[in-house]
């Protein structure tokens, strides 16, 4: 479905109300103090580092859109446009979750808005010992007229959306080891029943299919999973056999059994004739998904079209970046939230600084295809004082009482945003489906070129408590027009997305001083293509690899063959010259090095790195993908076995083996490229 093109365009102090905060999840990401103020930085936009096409801004509809979607019109069509509209998030991602739902004898002890109701048609007097009575082939076992409210806004919002991905919590109750969609008894033990397997797939392939055909719309992916190898998800019964304890959908899957799943849902998908690819597996945090992943056969791989990964925690982003690198898939950061403050707060500005600088870290380290919010809508008597959040006050950007009723007006049931919703729109607004996020040498900045390569687009946080002069240098790009122009929009405690005069750009760069704890986006107009000496691997120059945490550079052992850590630099014998690149998307070019003294050639042979005689033909394990952060390190992904480039041990002796390893993000993987050409 065609999505009309967003403006660029920020907006005034009185377009929208401020004030606001969210819902409670797991676990709060967890980011390190800002560092001493800087009373300047110089921020370098590169353009020759460019990530693919940037798909965009999303959101999980529940558990909002399961508690306001039989609201009174005016309340929900203001936070639509608070969230899909051009003035507010400017969202065009929808993940709709497709509910598990428990037995009709069992009284909802979800939270607010958790308890989606599922697909199912229960037969009368069912109850939660009842669990052979559905088939999938069955239409009398379906409900097509399930979950009303999760609806109303797939319907409201098919318009603005450019992506549909259908996710599930949790299995119905019948196909659980607990018989309780909140988890098993035991929290760390598999939940999906063995034998209900196919029927679990078959599930979710109907309720996809039936929800494209009831609203008119083509789901892309699919992920049956969410946090599945976490130890989350369980359910406590009360003295009376009620539950107390699980207050929303889950279900532990090990790898084993995820695979399972996985090799089930592709037949049934078929089956269903849903057209959509597999995503998964929407683990917790970047190290659980590589536990998972590096579980899974080759064959499980092949059925994953699309990898989902969460960020609640921030370890390891760089190792599923360098596995969707060696997957060749897309990846997307599919679901984060957060608090970042002390307990409800509308005006804080630490709650919108903090999700604004995990936004760039994640788009700095993780480099995914999208970026997609866990819920931007919390409940306000949630998170209010004295509500019922362990967790902190400030979860959501948007936020409203999710007990509202038909007879409530705006006045009775208002609607608040804080200071997440007002930073997240310095990023929705200027970083835009279609285009690409770029290198930058600052660790608080997120840059992207537009997707015509005629502009682009600088946002960085400032968390500290002093103001800082940004000086924004372009000289790497090739063209920086005369008359070319950065206006800076800011956001801080003295207003939100205030536009600052265009300052004419001298010198190939353009200087302003961001207040304190603010937020900047910095619109940049007439620069485009990648100056010639921007990029530091070029076709033809010649370059050493120096070991991070060893100091030593690779060289070819006495073998001849083998790959060690040598003593000094600059022997002809450390130094490699950059082939070939064979062009993919940018940051998933492949590169060949070769030895310029005798033409050998660096390749992997039995997950080994060897010097090898150069061919002359075309051998993917002699192609490297090669990552960066913009911090001068790199990894080196190996295209034929999707290993990386390491020291083996962590040893940093010399003679050391230089060995390969599936991504770790280890200090052993990461390499200097120090470019040693003549002249």
């Amino acid at each position: 479905m065609a999505r009309r093109t967003r403006t660029r365009r920020p907006l005034g102090a009185a377009a929208l109300t401020a004030l606001a905060t969210g819902a409670a999840l797991i676990s709060v990401p967890v980011q390190a103090e800002p560092a001493a103020a800087a009373a300047s930085v110089t921020v370098r936009p590169d353009p020759s580092y460019q990530q693919e096409a940037f798909e965009g801004w999303g959101t999980s509809l529940v558990w909002f859109a399961n508690a306001t979607g039989d609201y009174p019109p005016e309340i929900r069509e203001k936070l639509a446009r608070l969230l899909f509209g051009d003035d507010g998030l400017g969202l065009n991602i929808a993940r709709y979750n497709i509910g598990g739902g428990n037995a009709p004898d069992v009284k909802d002890y979800l939270r607010a808005g958790g308890a989606v109701e599922g697909w199912w048609k229960a037969p009368a007097g069912t109850t939660r010992e009842d669990t052979d009575w559905w088939s999938a082939d069955d239409p009398a076992d379906w409900n097509e007229d399930a979950d009303a409210t999760q609806r109303w806004w797939v319907e409201r919002i098919k318009d603005d959306i450019d992506h549909w991905e259908t996710f599930s919590n949790s299995p119905p109750w019948f196909m659980t080891v607990s018989g309780y969609v909140s988890g098993g008894f035991d929290s760390s033990a598999d939940q999906l029943r063995t034998e209900s397997v196919d029927d679990f797939a078959a599930y979710v392939a109907g309720a996809t299919r039936r929800l494209e055909k009831a609203e008119g719309i083509k789901v892309d992916t699919v992920d049956p999973f969410n946090e599945p190898n976490t130890p989350y998800w369980g359910t406590r019964l009360g003295a009376d056999g009620e539950p107390v304890g699980g207050r929303q959908e889950g279900a532990h899957m090990g790898p084993g059994l995820q695979r399972e799943v996985l090799r089930a849902l592709a037949p049934a998908l078929k089956k269903a004739k849903v057209k959509a690819d597999i995503s998964a597996m929407d683990e917790t945090n970047p190290g659980t998904f590589a536990t998972n992943w590096n579980a899974y056969s080759q064959a499980d791989r092949d059925l994953v079209d699309q990898m989902n990964v969460h960020t609640y925690g921030t370890g390891q982003r760089t190792t599923v970046r360098d596995l969707s690198k060696a997957a060749d898939k897309p990846l997307w950061m599919s679901e984060v939230g957060g608090d970042w403050g002390d307990g409800q707060d509308f005006e804080d500005m630490r709650p919108g600084l903090g999700l604004a600088q995990q936004i760039v870290d994640d788009l700095r380290e993780l480099e995914p295809r999208a970026w997609v919010f866990w819920q931007p809508v919390e409940d306000y008597d949630n998170m209010k004082p004295g509500g019922e959040s362990a967790e902190g006050g400030n979860w959501g950007s948007i936020q409203l009482p999710f007990s509202c009723t038909a007879e409530d007006t705006l006045e009775t049931c208002p609607i608040r945003t804080n200071t997440k919703f007002d930073t997240a729109r310095n990023f929705t607004h200027f970083i835009q489906p279609g285009d690409r996020l770029i290198k930058t040498d600052d660790t608080s900045s997120a840059a992207a070129v537009t997707r015509d390569g005629k502009g682009a687009s600088l946002v960085h946080v400032n968390r500290t408590a002093e103001a800082r002069t940004v000086t924004v240098d372009l000289s790497k790009f090739r063209d920086v027009r005369r008359g070319a122009t950065v206006t800076p929009v800011v956001t801080s405690a003295d207003g939100k997305l205030e536009q600052q005069a265009p300052i004419r750009v001298s010198d190939r760069a353009a200087t302003f001083t961001v207040p304190a704890q603010s937020v900047t986006s910095f619109e940049i107009k007439g620069v485009s293509g990648v100056a010639k000496d921007a990029a530091l691997l070029r076709e033809g120059h010649t370059y050493t690899l120096t070991g991070v945490q060893s100091g030593k550079a690779v060289t070819v052992a006495g073998n001849g063959t083998g790959l060690v850590l040598g003593a000094g630099a600059g022997t002809s014998a450390q130094q490699w010259r950059l082939s070939a690149v064979r062009h993919d998307s940018g940051v998933r070019d492949r590169h060949v090095f070769t030895n310029p003294a005798d033409g050998t050639r660096l390749a992997v042979r039995d997950d080994v790195p060897v010097s090898e005689p150069d061919t002359g033909r075309r051998d993917k394990a002699a192609e490297w993908v090669m990552s960066t952060t913009g911090d001068g390190t790199w990894t080196l992904v190996n295209a034929a076995t999707g290993r990386l480039l390491e020291v083996g041990g962590q040893a940093t002796h010399e003679g050391a083996a230089v060995t390969t390893w599936p991504p770790n993000s280890g200090a052993n993987q990461r390499w200097t490229v120090t470019d040693v050409s003549a002249g």
